[in-house]
């Protein structure tokens, strides 16, 4: 870093130049950063005939025109503005002067006689930069062509010898110029292609190349021989020097940002090498993403803090990575938002980690390479919390998995969870490795009588025999593989059975494995768990039932919440339903038929209950009297033409 400033110092010292330099680095890389933090500094102490040189710094994000330039130079270059204009003008979208402070000037007339707003005005030849190191930022996210801009500012450089510093990406400079006019690029380059029958030719030989390929090499061959930019780039550029970052010195500035916040400040301060390493790790070389989740941090760590005081230190600093890993690979589109969405805890995340290559589940794979990535010296069996990946993704902080996350955090560090409990996690986990031979056959014994028992959580049972029927071929266990699957499947049988009323539970990971017998039984699982929601349902629906009409409130609250994405009139009995319809008064029925005109907005339940509902209106037609009708009937009537019209 010293060595790229001392090389722009003599680039400023030299008596004359006819050039700029540039400096070259990535998006987020905090090249704004070393200019206002380090190399403004040392320019502006560099003495020119006795008088020092006066830096004029512009981000050209979203200019719309050389004028806005050449007005922005004006306004840093003229003594009359006054110090709160200039305030203005040092933000990043000061280059585009407000409208109210254009009419402030013409009405405080700041400028003399000079209407700011006036056509006729040159600003361009109203100021003088003799003195002056001039720096244009962000180059390629102007709205100009950057061809004009690069002219524009060569007369700065050739024709007055201003010393002149442009800061970009230059790899999306080169993008955004190829693309540019693409439309009309296509156009000319189908025509000299169909003009010289190229196309016809490709079209009728028997290895055809795409026709894609085909119009962006005859693109490049006609345009990129007079690269408008490269040319005037050798003649504008003298230099071009790479920014590499120092994290460590930019990564203080951010912490110090948050010296307001004493304990977090000296918790990031201690722990910076974890900071840089995931940074590091990340690839990505973009310091707005690190940024951004340190503030994301904050919250979580003021939260942690705040309601676990004597939260151990080494959670926090695996909260803090998982924080960064997680902002870094979701940001720059590394991990997919769904992939880490589909991981419901730690001991399911710690599951994939280790089994996803015995068992050959590719789904998974980018798992392992995440937490290889980010943890490969971190032995903390609790790593993934799922109310950070929440808040990153989603931005909600959910208070009910935050306090999960950190209780099981904390019970996983001081080895709360008894072993007896969860035996087969050992196996998931891979703390088996860490076995003799004995106590391995001793777990293996422990571990399928939970499963037999029905003790293994649902979402586990699949990954569990995988790594069985692993331990089988690899003849670590000598176990039928027959009969191994007749207790995984019995297992799942009394797990299901025991899983009462949460739906939710119910729900299985949708995981592949290259494997016949895994497949055979998650098909047999899934037989199972929709066997068991439908007697779930079935008995939702006749506790539903029950509240009519002894307690219609509970009936009205649980359609409207509980139960919005319940099936639970998929099966019911129309007969009974009809009955317990007669039985509510007129206020309660009209309610009720309020209630399944907002519930049939919902399309997903409406097509599950369509059969059942237009039973109950064949019913209801049936039943209610074809000659004169009481209020009650006039009402059930209504909700037969309802349902015809909703399905």
């Amino acid at each position: 870093m010293e060595e790229l400033i001392e090389n722009i110092c003599e680039y400023i010292k030299k008596p004359y130049t006819d050039y700029a330099v540039m400096i070259n680095g990535e998006w987020g890389s905090g090249k704004t950063f070393f200019w206002n933090n380090k190399l403004r500094k040392r320019l502006e102490s560099i003495k020119i005939n006795g008088k020092n040189y006066k830096t004029i710094y512009m981000s050209l994000y979203g200019i719309n025109s050389l004028e806005e330039i050449s007005k922005k130079i004006f306004i840093e270059t003229s003594p009359n503005i006054n110090r709160t204009l200039k305030n203005i003008s040092d933000t990043k979208d000061g280059n585009m002067i407000p409208e109210y402070v254009k009419t402030g000037l013409d009405m405080a007339n700041f400028f003399g006689k000079i209407n700011y707003n006036s056509d006729k005005i040159d600003f361009s030849k109203s100021f003088s930069v003799d003195d002056k190191i001039l720096c244009f930022d962000d180059l390629e996210r102007a709205n100009v062509d950057v061809i004009d801009i690069l002219g524009y500012i060569n007369n700065f450089v050739e024709h007055d010898g201003i010393k002149t510093i442009l800061i970009c990406n230059e790899k999306e400079l080169a993008l955004k110029y190829k693309n540019k006019n693409i439309e009309l690029k296509t156009m000319i380059a189908t025509y000299v292609l169909d003009k010289n029958s190229l196309l016809q030719k490709n079209n009728d030989g028997k290895n055809k190349i795409p026709l894609s390929s085909i119009i962006e090499k005859e693109i490049s061959e006609i345009f990129e021989k007079s690269n408008d930019y490269e040319r005037i780039k050798e003649k504008l550029i003298g230099e071009t020097f790479e920014y590499s970052p120092e994290y460590a010195y930019i990564l203080s500035g951010m912490i110090l940002k948050f010296s307001y916040n004493e304990k977090l400040s000296e918790f990031l301060k201690k722990n910076t090498s974890v900071i840089i390493s995931a940074f590091r790790k990340s690839n990505t070389k973009n310091l707005r993403i690190l940024k951004h989740a340190l503030n994301d941090f904050e919250k979580i760590f003021e939260s942690v803090v705040s309601k676990y005081e004597n939260i151990n230190n080494e959670i926090l600093k695996t909260m803090l990575t998982f924080t960064l890993a997680t902002s870094f690979e979701i940001k720059t589109g590394s991990i997919s938002k769904e992939k880490l969405k589909d991981i419901k805890n730690n001991d399911e995340y710690i599951s994939v980690i280790y089994t996803s290559d015995i068992l050959n589940n590719t789904n998974n794979f980018y798992l392992k390479e995440f937490d290889n990535k980010y943890f490969v010296n971190n032995f903390s069996k609790y790593r993934f919390f799922k109310f950070i990946e929440v808040y990153i993704r989603t931005r909600y902080f959910d208070d009910r998995l935050f306090k999960e996350d950190i209780d099981n955090a904390i019970s996983t560090l001081n080895d709360e969870k008894t072993d007896s409990n969860k035996k087969y996690l050992k196996i998931l986990n891979g703390d088996y490795l860490k076995l003799s031979d004995s106590e391995f056959e001793i777990l293996v014994t422990q571990v399928l009588d939970e499963v037999k028992q029905g003790s293994v959580l649902l979402n586990d049972y699949i990954v569990l025999f995988g790594m069985f029927k692993y331990f089988i071929d690899v003849k670590l266990v000598i176990y039928d593989l027959d009969k191994l699957y007749d207790v995984f499947l019995s297992g799942f049988k009394i797990c299901v059975n025991n899983t009462v009323n949460d739906l939710n539970v119910l729900k299985l990971n949708d995981f592949k494995y290259d494997d016949e017998y895994i497949e055979k039984l998650k098909q047999e699982q899934d037989k199972l768990i929709k066997i068991r929601i439908k007697e779930i349902i079935s008995k939702k629906s006749l506790e539903l039932l029950s509240y009519i009409p002894q307690d219609m409130s509970t009936f009205y609250k649980l359609i409207m919440d509980e139960y919005k994405e319940i099936p639970v009139f998929e099966n019911i009995d129309v007969k009974l339903l009809y009955n317990k319809l007669l039985s509510v008064s007129n206020y309660d029925l009209n309610n009720v038929i309020n209630l399944f005109k907002i519930r049939y907005e919902n399309s997903k339940i409406k097509s599950k209950e369509k059969k059942n509902m237009l039973k109950l209106a064949n019913y209801i037609n049936d039943n209610i009297s074809q000659d004169k009708r009481s209020l009650k009937e006039i009402l059930l009537y209504k909700l037969v033409n309802d349902f015809n019209s909703y399905f």
